[in-house]
């Protein structure tokens, strides 16, 4: 793909932190805000924000949350709202850049924290939710235990360290909250009754931290339309293992939304 026509890269503040972010060429109509995984930043999406600024001709925004990449440390340990906090720490966000009417292109947490948001203020014109969250599960569970093993026994630490500052805080934050038992009944169902926006949903099935009755909950709760790309491998980052098959999902879903595509905005 061509690269995008103009980018720019700064930092600002929001809810008392100072958190880096990153815009591909600004000025359309819904633009994609891209919020990363748990363990994620703006770096690890790599290209795939660019990319798909340039495949949608929209405009794509990613940041780094609070803790994460070379955004300010964590200031105060997670509770079981943490989730809800980031919602807002989102909204802020948005004001700051004066932007509405967006699609959010959210990967687990990010995917959830979008979801929190648009159920409260309807901010989006359409939902991408990649392996999202909605309650916790078993296989949530296990696949956390597991990767706290692999924190301790490989080079999970020096791969994370490609993507954030302290690694190891991080890392530490998002699994002691996920595998705190006061976090074990954390559930988010009922925002979903008051998103009206189109939704895409993307899940492989060999996801180690969840099943598709998350995706089977999102579409029961939403009241917008739903859209399902279901693969039969990918694990947890479809979008990664399979970035051809899921760009074009997204794609497909953008272009079909259009300039004012029921996104309420501010």
């Amino acid at each position: 793909m061509t690269e995008a026509g103009t980018t720019s890269e700064s930092r600002i503040q929001v809810g008392g932190s100072e958190v880096e972010y990153r815009i591909y060429q600004p000025g359309s109509a819904n633009p994609l805000v891209f919020l990363h995984d748990g363990l994620g930043s703006m770096g690890s999406w790599k290209d795939f924000p660019r990319d798909l600024a340039v495949a949608t001709g929209k405009t794509a925004v990613v940041y780094s949350r609070e803790g994460h990449g070379w955004s300010d440390p964590l200031r105060q340990p997670r509770t079981p709202d943490f989730m809800h906090r980031e919602a807002l720490a989102l909204d802020q966000f948005l004001h700051e850049l004066e932007l509405s009417d967006v699609v959010f292109v959210g990967h687990s947490d990010g995917a959830t924290i979008s979801l929190i948001l648009t159920g409260q203020h309807r901010w989006a014109s359409g939902l991408i939710l990649i392996a999202p969250h909605v309650f916790v599960e078993p296989e949530t569970i296990a696949g956390i235990e597991q990767a706290v093993r692999r924190f301790e026994t490989t080079d999970l630490p020096q791969r994370l360290a490609r993507y954030h500052r302290d690694p190891e805080e991080i890392f530490k934050a998002w699994s002691e909250i996920w595998l705190d038992p006061a976090f074990r009944d954390w559930n988010i169902e009922d925002s979903l009754p008051n998103i009206q926006c189109p939704v895409l949903l993307v899940q492989a099935v060999d996801d180690e931290y969840g099943t598709m009755a998350q995706l089977d909950a999102i579409e029961r709760g939403v009241i917008g339309p739903v859209e399902r790309l279901t693969l039969s491998q990918g694990g947890h980052s479809p979008h990664v293992s399979h970035p051809d098959q899921v760009s074009e999902a997204v794609i497909r879903f953008v272009s079909r939304l259009g300039p004012d595509a029921g996104g309420i905005g501010r």
